[in-house]
Parts: structure tokens; C-alpha cells; sequence
């Protein structure tokens, strides 16, 4: 009651004309960050990641896998907008690339939160305007949120919020149902603002194929649905004087082109119709692209960080809602029976790792035994958690060899026969006589054969499994019913993984038709682990927290792992200048630039 007086009692200050009042007793700030204080001061200049002596100029040429078929940036279907939209769109933060958790103000120029943290205000920069020259004002956010928490997918993400007010044209106030967290902000930077009188008239989410206004640095310059959409840099972006914005969107053009075929892509890229591209399969990163122009100094390989995203890159998924899947030991049985490093080198060239962590390489990472700190939060669990938890560090089984294989096999052989299973002429059967059964769902050839290895190992262990391959929308419907056995997919997060694990593995995830809880984990200490991070005030208190929360979830054996995400493999023309990888936001391709020097030698090279 007392949250909703004082959220009221701010409105009814700026009804009752006391605007200037109000405002002046909240601390606006340009930025604001969790679990660590802010890097860069208020009048700071630009970015340390970024070059802000990069030349501007010059054309560059992606490739996207994606078809599209709308402008309208809230549009349902299969496509939706094309790649690069966001050039053209402006959220009211953004994230800063070498940080841990720390926000800027890009349309806001300052940020306030009351003192109970639950009202945040946004102040919108006096220049920014729409390319219309109509100024952005607060209206426009109140009806950007609006307009997403009305829509059936996005008003999940942004349930925190009760509701946003225009305070007056510059002011916009989000009132919320529970205190701010780091989760609330990244959810509302990712979202750009709409311009309401624009809109007004209009369906933000009816297809349509007329370029909106927006505020962004880039305009859409020609495109062709499905195939094309190019930008070009505006002069009269009102935000070239950001200190954010310094050494940023430095080329004159960016184009998009469509390539739905991986080879068809390469080979535009080989004729250089395309001048960066990322490679997804292994195989070509290591032997497509060597020669004459690799030779000659003319094409590079490099590998993007992905920055702030993290997770296992590929894991078999195992939902244990059904009941043979249940038991741990059997989890941990199936575990046993993959031999990762026979997968990495006859798929993988030897060039994965695996990952052993849900959030591998960063400080939130289990590793070695429990702190103190975990140990403050895990022993309330000791009775119900695996009691080697406790007693040893994580690891996964080793394979490579035939011996290290059945030597897995035996000790996977024991734990079904501890958990029920015995194999009887061949089968693996449970007192009742069922035969243990396992079908991987995909709709994806390649995981089909990665998958014929590890059901080899489960034939030895009197498992029957196969795979059903189903089309696209039926992969979809029974995932999200969660109607499999088991299935391949990525688990990625943004770091700190607050928000996506409480989605993933909370146990009020588990039931509802949807939930991304896909391994059906429903377990007690996950639960308090998980609020425990959502709760964390400080750095310390995070990483104990994700750290403990790891480690029951690797010790649980929801998923198979196979390798960690890694950096994005990315080749490249010789024609760019670019700057160093910062630690959590990827600056490409805005932070990148053409050099003209090094495409004059290109062209000279190539003639």
C-alpha cells in the first residue's frame, strides 16, 4: 500500500504543478550500474573500446541467413524486420561494452530511482529528435511500453512493470512491481522507442513495407523484401555528439544481403559480394577459405567474442518430467555413454570444448570446490543435493579411448542398475519389463549424425534410441508442450544470468504450456539459488550465488553438454580498420571501419 501511495503522491506533485519540486529531489545520473559503481564519469568522452579518431567513409557488405517482410517493428510471424534494423532505432539506454552490468544514457541524458527502487525515471535529452524533426518526448516512451505490454510474447518480459507515466514532455516514470534489478534494465535498453505520432494513426504491429520515422544514425536507403535492405549514415542524426556515439557508425553505407543457403553465401563472399561473414560450420573454417588470398595477407580469419553472451554452444537436453528420465543416476548414466572428445574430433576438428559450466569462461563459473561464500547458501540443501557436491569438484567422464569408453559404460551399467534397469538379453528393462526407450527430437539432419555415436554407446547399455525428425512447426508444438524425450539446442545467457534462469530452470517455469524450462527442473535448492542471484546487492554476493546455482545443476545432469559457446569464427576482406574485442559488448559491426588505404591495396591485389 505504501509503494502505490508514494508512486501516486509523485503524480499528483506533477498534476498539482510542482514539476520542477519533484524533479529537483530525485539524482539524475548518466548512467547506472549493478553490482559494481560506474567506469565512466559524467563528463567522460567516449568509450575506451571505441576509436573515436575512426574515419568515416566507405561501404560495407554483410550477409543474414533470414528472410524479412515488414518495416513495422512490432510485427508477429515468421520474419519480421530485416537485420540492421536497429541501426535506425534508439533505445534509452545502452550497455557499456566493458562493464559488467553498467548502463549509459543514449535517448535519456539522465536516470533517477527513487529511493525504494521501485520507480525509475527517465529523462529524454533535450536534441533528440525524430528524423522528421519532431522532438522525442516522454509520450513516446509511454507509448512504446504500452504497445509491448499489451503484446502476448513481450508481456511476459516486461511483467515487472505496472505501468509508465509521462511526467511531463521530458519525464518518463516506470512504476514497478518489485524493487529495480539489473534484469529490468536490460530488458528496457533492448527496446527501441517508437515514435508516437507516427504511430498514432498506425499498427506498429500490421505488416508494412514503408520505412517508418525513427531517430536512429542510419535511414533505410533502398531495399528489396527478402533479398536486400540498405542504410545510409545521416548528417542530420541529432546524436553525433554523444560521447557514447564516438568512433561509432562509421560507415557511409551498410547493406544487408540475404543468403539462405550457407555455400550460396561463401561463395559470394569468395567473389566479394560480401566482405565480413561468420562460419557456423567448423568444417569450412578450417579448410574453405585457404589459399592464394589467405596466402597473401588479402582475406583474415578472426574470432569475435561474443561479449556478454556465454552458455553451452550445443547440449543434448534431457526433460526430466518423464519419468525414466527422473531419476539423476539415470541422467548421469546417459552422461557417461557420450564421448565428447571422439565427437570433437570426427565433427569438431578437435576445435570445441567442452563445457562444464552453464556460464563457462567468466567469474560465475563453478569451479574447484565451494567457497565459503556457496557454502553459506548450499549446506541448508545437503540433504537433498548429491553428497560429492560437497566433496570434490565437478567433472565430466573422458572418452577418446576404448578403454576410457568402457570403463564409462561400466560405471553407467551401475547406475541403472542401481536406479531399477537391468539388461536382459540385450534390453535394458525395468522391474515392470519395459524396455528403456529414448527418442531425440529434432528437425535438423546434422544433429541427427552427431547424435549416431551416442546411441551406439546407449545400444551397449541395452537403450533403444533413435531420432524423429519433424518439420519446423511440429519441432516448435512439442517443444513447447514439452513432448520429447530428449533434444539438441543451445543454452545461452546474458551475463549476469539472472533473468534467463529464472525463465529455464525455476521451478514456476516447469508446468506452463511455453516455459523455456525445457529439462524440467524443479528442485528446491535451484529455487532459492536462483532468487538468491535475483537478490544479489553486490559483486561478491552474485557470484556466490551463480556459482552455487551451477554447481547444483551440473551435479543434477539436466542436459549433456557438448561444447561451450566460443567466439564467432568471422572472415573477412583486408579493407577495415577495427578495434579491440572489449570484454562484454561486441563492438561490430559499429565499432569497425573502412580503411582506405588497405582497400586501395586490396583492389591493387585483385586486379
Amino acid at each position: 500500500m505504501f509503494r502505490f501511495l508514494q508512486h501516486t503522491m509523485i503524480l499528483l506533485s506533477f498534476a498539482c504543478g510542482s514539476v520542477a519540486d519533484v524533479l529537483s529531489e530525485l539524482d539524475f545520473k548518466h548512467g547506472i550500474a549493478f553490482f559494481q559503481d560506474l567506469k565512466y564519469p559524467a563528463d567522460f568522452t567516449h568509450f575506451d573500446y571505441l576509436n573515436p579518431a575512426a574515419p568515416k567513409g566507405g561501404k560495407l557488405v554483410l550477409s543474414w541467413g533470414f528472410s524479412f517482410d515488414t518495416f513495422a517493428p512490432l510485427a508477429m510471424g515468421e520474419t519480421g524486420p530485416p537485420s540492421g534494423y536497429h541501426f535506425t532505432e534508439e533505445p534509452l539506454v545502452v550497455r557499456g561494452g566493458d562493464e559488467f552490468a553498467a548502463f549509459y544514457g543514449r535517448l535519456a541524458n539522465g536516470i533517477a530511482v527513487t529511493e525504494d527502487r521501485l520507480t525509475i525515471v527517465f529523462r529524454i535529452h533535450p536534441d533528440a529528435r525524430w528524423n522528421d524533426g519532431v522532438p522525442v518526448t516522454a509520450h513516446d516512451v509511454v507509448y512504446t511500453f504500452n504497445q509491448n505490454m499489451s503484446l502476448v510474447g513481450a508481456s511476459y518480459f516486461f511483467s515487472f512493470i505496472e505501468s509508465v507515466d509521462a511526467l511531463d514532455e521530458r519525464h518518463a516514470a516506470f512504476k514497478l512491481n518489485t524493487p529495480l534489478t539489473y534484469d529490468h534494465i536490460a530488458l528496457i535498453q533492448y527496446q527501441g522507442i517508437l515514435p508516437e505520432h507516427y504511430w498514432r494513426n498506425r499498427d506498429p504491429t500490421v505488416h508494412t513495407q514503408e520505412p517508418p520515422v525513427f531517430s536512429g544514425p542510419y535511414r533505410v536507403k533502398s531495399v528489396k523484401m527478402g533479398r536486400f535492405v540498405e542504410y545510409e549514415r545521416r548528417e542530420d542524426y541529432w546524436g553525433w555528439q554523444l560521447p557514447l556515439n564516438q568512433g561509432r557508425y562509421n560507415f557511409d553505407t551498410v547493406r544487408y544481403e540475404v543468403y539462405l543457403d550457407g555455400t550460396v553465401a561463401r561463395q559470394a563472399f569468395l567473389n566479394g559480394m560480401i566482405d565480413i561473414l561468420d562460419i557456423d560450420d567448423i568444417r569450412h573454417w578450417v579448410s574453405a577459405f585457404e589459399g592464394s588470398a589467405m596466402e597473401q595477407g588479402l582475406i583474415s580469419k578472426t574470432r569475435r567474442n561474443y561479449g556478454i553472451w556465454v552458455g553451452v554452444g550445443k547440449a543434448f537436453i534431457l526433460n526430466s518430467r518423464i519419468p525414466k528420465l527422473a531419476d539423476r543416476r539415470v541422467r548421469k548414466a546417459l552422461t557417461l555413454a557420450l564421448d565428447f572428445e571422439w565427437i570433437n574430433e570426427k565433427f569438431y576438428f578437435n576445435d570445441r570444448v567442452r563445457a562444464k559450466s552453464f556460464w563457462p569462461g567468466t567469474i560465475l563459473e563453478s569451479t574447484g570446490m565451494p567457497s565459503p561464500d556457496e557454502m553459506k547458501l548450499l549446506s541448508a540443501f545437503r540433504a537433498t543435493l548429491p553428497e560429492a557436491l560437497f566433496q570434490k569438484p565437478f567433472e565430466l567422464s573422458s572418452g577418446g579411448s576404448d578403454a576410457a569408453v568402457r570403463r564409462n559404460l561400466l560405471k553407467a551399467r551401475q547406475l541403472l542398475a542401481d536406479s531399477g534397469w537391468q539388461i536382459e538379453n540385450g534390453k535394458l528393462l525395468n522391474a515392470s519389463g519395459e524396455h528403456f526407450t529414448l527418442e531425440l527430437l529434432s528437425f535438423d539432419s546434422e544433429n541427427a549424425r552427431i547424435a549416431i555415436p551416442w546411441f551406439k554407446s546407449l545400444e551397449r547399455l541395452g537403450i533403444a534410441a533413435k531420432v524423429r525428425l519433424v518439420d519446423i512447426s511440429q519441432y516448435t508444438n512439442r517443444l513447447r508442450k514439452h513432448n520429447y524425450d530428449a533434444f539438441i539446442q543451445s543454452y545461452d545467457f546474458v551475463i549476469p544470468p539472472t533473468l534467463e534462469a529464472r525463465s529455464n530452470f525455476h521451478s514456476s517455469a516447469v508446468m506452463g504450456e511455453g516455459s523455456r524450462n525445457y529439462t524440467g527442473v524443479s528442485n528446491s535448492a535451484v529455487d532459492y539459488m536462483i532468487e538468491a542471484a535475483e537478490a544479489a546487492t553486490n559483486l561478491d554476493e552474485l557470484v556466490a550465488a551463480s556459482r552455487a546455482l551451477d554447481r547444483v545443476l551440473m551435479w543434477n545432469y539436466h542436459l549433456i553438454p557438448l561444447y561451450a559457446y566460443d567466439p564467432r569464427r568471422t572472415i573477412y576482406w583486408e579493407k577495415f580498420g577495427r578495434p579491440p574485442h572489449p570484454k562484454y559488448r561486441p563492438a561490430f559491426p559499429d565499432g569497425w571501419w573502412f580503411d582506405e588505404s588497405k582497400a586501395a591495396r586490396l583492389d591493387a591485389a585483385l586486379q
